[in-house]
């Protein structure tokens, strides 16, 4: 019997992310390149009975225009995906587009909130019975919004798409530091599977292990700063500094819950239009030895934004998919290896690794 198909619904669906996502889940199907960052292709996860990458079936909403396959040859000339490969999975992309919405609301846009959400809602379900699909996920991989005033009259569009993909029965991850779920308007429980805010892709997934080795060697971490540099759309987005300011708190959150405390320092966000999608990342870590000798540690991460976040998406599109199949509901905290702001459980990566590898074994032993 042929694998049913799992739809993947992606928020910002014409992004460099979701552009990745799409490209790399066809060419690692059909053989082009090996599934490199992906920790749902490794050994430990082989009997958790996740749907084939061969079975998912992408679309999603976005407010921009460029067709898949031209942000695919834009990609390629960034250096983010490898030359002719557009060419390779043009039909893959091709496919992913046709099945891409109109998100919003646009400027002018008159209709009220649930309007919206109902009508985003109808695209997902939709989707599902266009191409008769077993399930969706929905995954937002837009750009970084502010949070919200308090007193804000309307839900942020993040939340939007949330609520709609609750309204349509989806799984829902994201993987953004946008509001999305986490609205007083939103609260649970729910009768879906959800994960987690903001993909843990680089400084952050660095600062997650070196943390517990500061804390497990019994070294106070006196101060530790840092600065991003990055281009693309997400620079871009944050350039604001409220965006700035959301996306920055995941990344104190990892420190305060690994060391036990904030240490002093501030992490700084600039935008650099001429790094495209790739981004550079710098930590000062101030330290104190024994007999209070004082040391640093300074670190550089530089990599490619997209190329880092693709594999991780679709892992998570596959662990809810079966998530979702064994019907469990609610946050999955075991999902928290992928997220600066998790649902709960440890911090550190190592333990959140653990408890990844039990939770994929708990879906190799779980009904369908």
């Amino acid at each position: 019997m042929p694998t049913p198909p799992t739809g993947i619904w992606l928020i910002g669906a014409r992004g460099s992310v979701a552009t990745t996502t799409v490209a790399g889940s066809a060419a690692i199907v059909a053989g082009l390149a090996p599934p490199t960052g992906m920790a749902t292709a490794t050994t430990p996860f082989a009997g958790a009975n996740l749907p084939p990458l061969s079975s998912l079936v992408f679309g999603g909403h976005d407010v921009a225009n460029c067709p898949l396959p031209k942000r695919a040859e834009q990609l390629v000339a960034s250096g983010v995906l490898p030359h002719g490969l557009p060419a390779a999975v043009a039909t893959e992309l091709a496919a992913a587009d046709a099945e891409i919405r109109p998100g919003g609301p646009a400027a002018g846009d008159t209709r009220t909130d649930d309007d919206l959400i109902a009508a985003f809602a109808q695209d997902i379900t939709d989707f599902v019975e266009r191409r008769a699909l077993a399930r969706c996920v929905v995954i937002n991989v837009g750009s970084t919004e502010p949070a919200p005033a308090p007193d804000a009259p309307r839900l942020p569009t993040s939340s939007l798409y949330a609520a709609a993909a609750l309204r349509a029965g989806a799984a829902y991850a994201n993987f953004t530091p946008s509001t999305g779920l986490h609205h007083p308007a939103l609260a649970g429980p729910y009768a879906v599977p959800v994960a987690g805010r903001d993909g843990k892709t680089g400084q952050t997934l660095l600062r997650s292990v070196l943390g517990p080795m500061f804390a497990q060697r019994a070294l106070t971490v006196r101060a530790w700063s840092g600065t991003n540099l990055l281009g693309g759309g997400d620079g871009a987005a944050l350039a604001d500094p409220a965006a700035a300011a959301a996306k920055n708190a995941g990344k104190e959150r990892v420190l305060a819950d690994t060391l036990g405390t904030a240490p002093e320092g501030e992490v700084h966000i600039d935008e650099v239009p001429a790094m495209g999608d790739w981004k550079t990342a710098w930590d000062h870590i101030a330290f104190d030895g024994f007999l209070g000798s004082r040391m640093t540690l300074q670190t550089t991460w530089q990599g490619c934004d997209s190329a880092l976040a693709a594999p991780l998406v679709l892992d998570l599109a596959r662990l809810l998919a079966r998530a979702h199949e064994t019907g469990l509901t609610g946050p999955l905290p075991a999902l928290g290896f992928y997220f600066k702001d998790p649902d709960g459980g440890p911090a550190a990566l190592g333990e959140q690794y653990a408890a990844l590898v039990a939770f994929a074994a708990s879906l190799g032993e779980a009904p369908a």
